[in-house]
């Protein structure tokens, strides 16, 4: 069996480590950003996540875009984005996120959402909207990060008609810890929907994530690898998490970096195309960076 070697320096939650801890970024680019998300009315999970990195994204010049609203039909333990009713779809929303991937001149848009079990499709026709909105305004390539539409096949159809370039789905987490993590995802169906898109449309990189501290163990973790590699999911990215206020998940463990990096070199001879991990590392974070120049040409769905 694979394992890792122990590596000195990982700290119980009580107290955030120095690697945890870096300067805000110079310049006006992240007033740029925030300054034009406000003024097309744009959510992005960057805000409503509380992402670590949102400082040195918006002073990139770039933002993964939350459509569907910013209220969320799931209370999962790690997420701080609002749970509760929705609102109806705005239509005019995806024409809004092509507006803003143009000004920001993103040639990659990442585009992500709250999950809706309040609709018909979950929301995957706006997914499909927002994606051929983004790709006649800019020809950027498109990355969508998309909850589990409840294992409804029609739903995924969708989305992979307007041909994504990359299909991401995170796992979050080991299966043992779904229930309180997770709340109503099954690790299963999420497994069984990188299994469908990779099936359905091969030209499609697929993509998937893990947070790392909340108590998994190697053994577990890499059981989770593994059977992401047998559904042949692509890419791969691994991070510290981060409880967004004292009323979430508690981190069990802070993972110093050296040991991210340890881990990164195992997983990667399981045959992942890439992989990124690090304390820092989110599901899109560089994500034009994790994808290979010879995905940037519209795959075939």
């Amino acid at each position: 069996m694979l394992s890792l070697p122990t590596v000195e320096g990982a700290m119980p939650r009580r107290r955030l480590p120095s690697w945890l801890k870096r300067p805000l970024p110079l310049g006006n680019g992240n007033y740029f950003t925030d300054h034009l998300l406000r003024e097309l009315g744009l959510e992005t999970v960057c805000e409503n996540a509380r992402c670590p990195n949102r400082p040195e994204c918006y002073a990139r010049r770039t933002a993964t875009f939350m459509i569907l609203g910013n209220v969320c039909t799931r209370p999962c333990g790690f997420c701080s984005v609002q749970k509760g009713t929705p609102e109806p779809l705005a239509d005019d929303e995806p024409e809004r996120v092509a507006e803003a991937a143009a000004r920001l001149g993103l040639k990659h848009v990442v585009i992500t959402s709250v999950t809706r079990d309040d609709l018909a499709d979950g929301g995957a026709g706006h997914f499909a909207r927002c994606i051929v909105a983004v790709r006649r305004r800019t020809g950027a390539a498109v990355e969508v990060l998309t909850p589990d539409f409840l294992g409804d096949k029609s739903a995924i159809d969708a989305v992979l008609a307007a041909r994504p370039e990359v299909y991401n789905h995170n796992m979050e987490t080991v299966p043992r810890f779904y229930k309180k993590v997770r709340g109503r995802a099954e690790y299963q169906r999420s497994l069984d929907l990188l299994r469908y898109v990779k099936h359905h449309a091969p030209g499609i990189v697929t993509k998937s994530g893990l947070m790392l501290g909340l108590g998994e163990t190697y053994d577990e973790l890499l059981a989770v690898l593994a059977d992401l590699r047998s559904v042949r999911c692509d890419t791969l990215t691994l991070g510290q998490y981060l409880a967004p206020t004292l009323k979430h998940l508690p981190v069990a463990r802070y993972l110093p970096p050296a040991e991210f990096d340890a881990i990164a070199a195992l997983v990667r001879t399981l045959g992942f195309a890439k992989v990124v991990a690090g304390p820092f590392v989110r599901s899109s974070y560089h994500a034009d960076e994790m994808v290979d120049s010879h995905a940037s040409a519209h795959p075939s769905a």
